[in-house]
Order: structure tokens, then sequence, then C-alpha cells
């Protein structure tokens, strides 16, 4: 390869694994042909050539899984179109379940599938039996087969994914370390290497295990940190079907591949080995790491047992080599919010080969367009916090990340690792008062309060957990009497300047421009007309405002206001998080309650839905504001942080003259389902548009200046009826045996599917299995549509019967917020 390297390129890619050549091969698929990418050492060195090149197609969401049947058809066609072999085949894969929860986590996997319309088999012990005769059914309970599943081999693959980029004028350059990306004016606009300078437009990270350093040095957060990855691969076993599917056995931690008549056995154990905590040595290429036998033994002794054929084989290769892991088990994809122009596609947790595909199309399409083509908001940059970059964090939470492949994904599950992060002031409070706290994005957030001797700890399932009764009790207390919430963790920004109403009132799709003292509830769109963002703006002041978001967007929104600010306007936005917790008071004697502390007239006239005013309880002052996020009268209160604990013990000590009770995050999560709160990540996202959603209230189409979106939502605007709509749904069995929904549930209107759920959860005020979700029906979605079609939800294999409507399933009205 010669070593002229270009002065200057359209995008410069930092990695020559697997994902790195997919995205130049995509970039010059899209016409940015322009392109070079830079190995420190040979392409595939850092991990792709020792992946075990799975190919799995169904994923934990409908993008994902249709990212991943991208990469199967590019695999499917890519050796003919480059002439470089790629080593695919297409034998399908067996996943097998050894206990009750994970057949049911597999068979709620496999009506998922049919959403995706990816073909799909539920399988019984028989079947299995009669597909793997090799294989030792012990404990065996049943399976799912994926037939269109499959596995490459990662060099050659990576090969020809690079041979297609070259072919199109891409520049691939190798043993050409890059030493510094050039950042000017809060952009990327260069990389400096061993070899010489190339300014350029674009620079992506796609540099594995060395990202997190790499994006430290230019300010860019990227939490990852590499784990040893252990696998066997026997001696040749004369009996070993040559067709044999990859198989799957998450109980015992363990996949099988047939590879040239020998077997390989990999494992995702429940507790890694992270390596390379202080650093990685730059001559590290094609490494092997030591063996680990004892570290390796349960997993081989397992194996051995499920394929007796392996104990009289002998053992080539064994194998350990380092793989990067991120604190949620999930990639990173797109723009850091850091430095403008820098892009990152790396952490892929050992799922890289079956991901490269996708992957390189989204990154080149938002390289392109500046937008990914589909929602990957799981995967973006955005979603991380800047702490989760700490070293000793990011260590002691990828011991848990690696075994989360095989681990049950139980609903409601909390990460046992790197906890106790971010704290309320109320924490100690909290946990006296039986707290049981999960995690997100850092932050200790009680979930739900123990009592009734209900042990303070979770015990995961499909159906009604341990907490349903706790959870239960908060409700109806909410409901009768009054509760409060510890809302620490939601994100606050306060932005001002004289420019500051004119910028927000340009971002936020309803008018902002008004009294001060007013809440507005808004999305801020995209271009497209794609909900980017979903929270409250109160107007502090003619030249002051605050923003108030969920806790997981807080990196992701303020990314957003800042990038849409104009440059040279009179506008600061600032993150004041930390320094002002939010303890909301909701339910019926919530007035009553508040208005004895404060002695403030909080009646309707006085103190009306949609305002904020500040009060004054005990010594401190703060704010109060008249909104709900769980359907009850209530006062959301904005308190400094050094006056919160002061705040808190008058309100708990006045509160117990009016059943005041502490409720978790899992009551408001079912309370919000009740009332069809959409939820961003969950309901809407950047390809739901408000008038899907059932936000179109939320518009201000006549204000000056008009806002983001608007022209691309006109079209919608004046159709009669939408062809795709937010609904909610109860399944009709309320009885203690009712199935839950959670997420990605297909929908069936005369038993055709048209949707699929976004959020379920039991609702206990109305005493009902409740869900929402999107159906489509090209005619338009319309009350009578929906009333006159005979509906189900298939939840692990089965129908249900279901109830579906617009409104939500708790006061329709509103008449309790308003009250």
């Amino acid at each position: 390869m010669s070593k002229s390297l270009p002065a200057q390129a359209d995008v410069v890619i930092v990695g020559g694994g697997i994902v790195g050549a997919s995205i130049a091969y995509h970039l010059t698929k899209v016409g940015i042909t322009n392109t070079v990418l830079l190995e420190r050492k040979q392409l595939t060195s850092g991990t792709t050539w020792h992946a075990a090149g799975l190919v799995g197609q169904l994923r934990a969401s409908r993008n994902l899984t249709e990212l991943a049947k991208y990469t199967t058809s590019l695999f499917e066609g890519l050796e003919k179109e480059t002439g470089q072999a790629t080593g695919f085949k297409q034998n399908g894969s067996i996943s097998i379940a050894l206990t009750p929860g994970r057949l049911e986590e597999l068979v709620r996997g496999a009506s998922m599938a049919k959403n995706f319309g990816l073909a799909v088999e539920v399988i019984s012990t028989a079947d299995i039996k009669q597909r793997l005769p090799h294989y030792n059914m012990e404990n065996v309970l049943g399976g799912v087969f994926l037939p269109k599943d499959g596995q490459v081999n990662p060099i050659d693959v990576t090969q020809a994914l690079a041979a297609g980029a070259r072919s199109r004028g891409a520049k691939i350059f190798e043993n050409t370390k890059v030493t510094r990306i050039i950042v000017e004016n809060g952009a990327a606009v260069g990389v400096e290497t061993t070899d010489g300078t190339i300014r350029t437009d674009k620079v992506v990270i796609a540099s594995g295990m060395w990202s997190r350093e790499l994006g430290k040095s230019i300010g860019v957060s990227i939490p990852l940190h590499a784990c040893e990855h252990f696998y066997i691969v026997s001696e040749p076993i004369a009996d070993l079907p040559r067709n044999m599917p990859v198989v799957r056995v998450p109980d015992e931690c363990t996949y099988y591949k047939e590879d040239a008549g020998k077997l390989m056995v990999g494992a995702f154990e429940p507790k890694a080995k992270p390596w390379g905590t202080c650093g990685i040595d730059d001559e590290h290429a094609f490494v092997t790491l030591p063996e680990d036998m004892d570290h390796f033994e349960p997993i081989l002794g397992n194996a051995i047992n499920r394929v007796p054929l392996l104990e009289t084989a002998g053992i080539q290769l064994f194998f350990n080599g380092p793989e990067s892991f991120t604190p949620d088990n999930r990639y990173y994809l797109g723009e850091a919010p850091e430095v403008k122009n820098c892009y990152v596609a790396t952490g892929f947790n050992s799922i890289g080969i079956q991901s490269s595909g996708g992957a390189g199309l989204v990154l080149a399409d938002w390289i392109k367009n500046g937008h990914p083509s589909m929602d990957v908001s799981g995967m973006d940059i955005r979603r991380i916090h800047p702490f989760q970059s700490v070293r000793e964090y990011v260590h002691d939470r990828v011991t848990e990340s690696l075994g989360l492949l095989y681990a049950m994904h139980w609903p409601y599950r909390q990460p046992e690792t790197a906890r106790g992060v971010r704290r309320s002031p109320l924490y100690t409070y909290e946990k006296e008062l039986g707290a049981v706290f999960g995690e997100v994005n850092g932050w200790e957030r009680p979930n739900w309060y123990a009592r009734d001797g209900v042990k303070p700890e979770y015990e995961y399932s499909y159906g009604r957990q341990n907490w349903f009764p706790c959870a239960d009790y908060e409700a109806k207390k909410l409901m009768s009497d009054c509760a409060f919430f510890d809302q620490a963790s939601f994100a606050k920004y306060s932005v001002e300047g004289r420019d500051a109403c004119k910028v927000l009132n340009r971002i936020s799709a309803a008018n902002i421009d008004v009294e001060p003292g007013r809440i507005v509830y808004t999305q801020w769109l995209n271009e497209r007309g794609g909900i980017e963002a979903d929270l409250t703006v109160t107007r502090l002041a003619d030249e002051k405002f605050l923003v108030v978001t969920g806790a997981a967007p807080q990196v992701r929104d303020m990314a957003w206001l800042k990038r849409h600010t104009p440059e040279g306007a009179n506008c600061v936005a600032t993150d004041i998080t930390s320094g002002l917790p939010m303890i909301a008071v909701m339910g019926p004697k919530s007035r009553a309650l508040l208005e004895k502390l404060s002695g403030e007239d909080l009646s309707n006239e006085a103190f009306p839905f949609g305002t904020s005013k500040e009060i004054e309880i005990g010594y401190a002052r703060l704010r109060a504001s008249r909104i709900t996020y769980v359907g009850e009268l209530g006062w959301e209160l904005y308190i400094p942080a050094e006056f919160t604990a002061h705040v808190f013990e008058r309100l708990w000590e006045a509160g117990k003259d009016f059943g005041l009770t502490p409720a978790g995050m899992h009551t408001m999560n079912n309370c919000r389902v009740e009332k069809a709160y959409r939820h961003w990540g969950h309901d809407i996202s950047d390809e739901d548009t408000p008038m899907e959603a059932g936000l179109g209230f939320v518009m201000s189409w006549d204000k000056a200046g008009g806002f983001i979106g608007k022209e691309a939502l006109e079209k919608q605007r004046a159709l009669s009826v939408q062809p795709k709509r937010m609904v909610c749904l109860a399944l009709k069995n309320n009885s203690a045996s009712a199935p839950m929904m959670y997420h990605e549930e297909p929908i069936y209107r005369n038993g055709v599917i048209v949707g699929s759920t976004t959020s379920g959860a039991w609702g206990h005020r109305v005493n009902l299995s409740l869900g929402m979700g999107y159906v489509k029906h090209e005619a338009g979605v319309t009350k009578d549509w929906l009333d006159s079609g005979s509906w189900e939800v298939e939840l692990a294999w089965k129908r249900y019967p279901a109830t579906v409507q617009f409104a939500p399933f708790y006061d329709p009205k509103g008449a309790r917020i308003k009250a």
C-alpha cells in the first residue's frame, strides 16, 4: 500500500476492523468516494480477526432487527460483488431454553419477530433432538429456530468490504497510526498520523477498544472497556454434522458453531474479566491473551455434558482475546455531542460482525444527510453521560456487561455493578422508608418501596413481580390521598438571554412565548417532523426559561438545544440538574398539604393547571409547578439542592395528616400508561411525528417564525385521518393470571398484524393489563375502524383479546388533574 497520504478527504475513518471497513464501503455506495480509512496495524488486527463470526438477526427492537437483516442480505451478495470470499453460510440458529423463564423469553422474542417479518419457529424438545441428534436434551424445555441466521469468516468479510470500498475510490492505509484528531472551533477538521496530516470534513472513530482514549484526547466521552473473551475449537469430529445450525444455550452461557468439521464453543459468562485498564500497548495486533482454564472450566464442563462428542475430541485451540464492552451493553453510533463532525461507531459488545453492515449503512446515511435513516436512539452516543467514561466505573460495570448477552433479559432488570454513583439529597431518607432503587444514567432512583413484609429486592419474572402489591398500594394511596416522587434525576436546563425566547420558540413546536409563570408542554422536532425531544418549557421571566426533560436524554437534549442555537445568538443554556432536585407531590390531598406548608392559595383560581410560581416551605424558597405525569392533581417542587433535605423533612412531617406515602418510578410508569402519557424512547422517537403520536394539539401552527419541522408536517396536517396512529390497549382478561405487555408485541385486527406495542404496564387504578402502540391502516386509522375490528395482542406465541381505543383508560377527560 502506498504511504502517500492525501492532503484532504471528505471523511477519515480511524480503525480498520469490520465496522470501519463497512463504513468506508457504505460511504462510497452513497457517493462519498473521497474517503480514507486509516488502520494503525493491519485490517482486522484488533478484535475482528478473532470474532466468532455469528450472524443473528433477531434483536431487541424493530430497527435493530432491520439492520441485522440488512447485514445478512449484504453478506449474501458480497462475494459476488467483490470477488472476495466471505465464508457466508446460512444454516440457521437454534436457541435452547433450560428454564421456564428462558422459554418465555425466547417465545416472546419469537412473537416479536413476527412484527419484523422474520422467519421464526417455536420448536419442542423433540424437534430440537431431531435437528441436533448429537446434543444431550437434559433439562431442555424447548426453543426457537431462526432459519435465516448464519455465519461468516470475519477476516474475509472485512477484506471484501474493503475491496468494495476501494473499487469505488476509497483509500485504505495500513500501518498508519492516528496520533491526534485536529479540532478547531469545536469541530473535527483533520487527523495527524505517523505519516502526515489529512484535513477532512468528518472524522469517524471506529477504533474498537482504543476508542475511549482517542475520544478522551479531544474531550469526547466514549465509555467502553475491553474484556477477555474465551472460546475453544475442537479437533475435527467425524460425527459432527456439517450443516449444523449455530446453537445457543444461554442458560449455560454458551454458543456452539460448526466450522470445517470442528466445533467452536464460546461463552459469555456472568462475571467477566476486564483487560487493558491501564492502557493498551501500541504494538498490540493479532494478540492472544493467556489461557485461564480455571475461569473457563465450568463452561467447558457444561459443554461436554451438553455435547458428549466433545468428551473424546481433543482441543485444537484454547483462545482468549480482548473485545470491548459498554456500560449498557449497546454499541455507539452517531455524532459526538462534544465535537462537531466527529462521529463514533464503536463498542460493539461482541456483536460487531452481525451489526457491521447495518451500522455502516446508518452511519454513511447520517454523515451524508445529517441524520440517521431510521431511529437508532438506543445506540446514539448522545445517550451516555460523561461520568461513564471514568476508568474505574467502566471497568467495574463491564464485568457485568459481557454476561448480559446471555443473561435473562427480565422486565425491569437492574444493573448490579457500579451502583450508587449519582444520588438525590433524599437518598438516605428513602432508603430508611424501604426504597428499592433502580438505576438510570447513574442515578439511584426509588423504583418501589417495600412494605408489608415484602423482601426489599427484586424477584424477576415476566408476570407479576414481587413488588406488584407494593406498587398497588402506592397507586391506590396516590388515587385517594397523596404521594411523593423523587424526580431529582430529571434533567433541567436554564436558558437565558435576550434571544432565548426566539431560539426556544423556533426549536419548540408549541408556542413558548407566553406570560412568565406559564408551563408549556412541547416537542422538539427535526426537519422531517420527527420527535427529537418531549419536555416542558417554563417561562420564568422575559429572558429566562426552565427546560425540564427526562433523566435518560440529559446529554442528548442539551446537545440538540446547543446545535440549534444560531451562532451569535444571545442565548446561553446551562445544565442545572445537579443543583435543582425536584419532588413531585401528587394526589387529591396534595393541594391541602401544600397549602398548609406554604400558606399559599393553591386553588384553581389562584394557581391554575400549567402555572409555575415561587412559594415558601419552612426556611426555603422554591418553585412549584402545577403539572403531572401520573394523572392526578399535584405540583412539582423545584428546590435548590442545599434546601432539599429541609423541605422534605417539613413535607414528610406535615404529610402524616394527609396520608402522604412515598411512591416509586414503577408506579409513575404504571400511572403514565393508564393516562397514555407518551415516553420518549419508547412511544415516540425521531421517526414518529406528533400527528401520528396523537400530539397534534401541541403544535402552534400560526406562531411567528414557525418551528423546525413545520414544513414537513403540513402534508400530514392536511390529511383528515392518519394512516399511522398511537392507540391505547387493554387486555380483556384482567384476572390475576393476565399476562403483561412490555414492548414490540404484535397487535392483530381481524387476524392480521397491523401494529405493535411500544409500552406496557399493569394499571392498578383501573385493574387492567395495559399497553400503548402504533397501528397502521392505509385508508386511515379512525375511531370507526378501531371500533369495528376484533383486536388481539400476541404474547409468547399466544393471542389475547384486547380493547383498543384512542382515549386513555384512566380519567380520559382529565377531571382529576384540574380538580
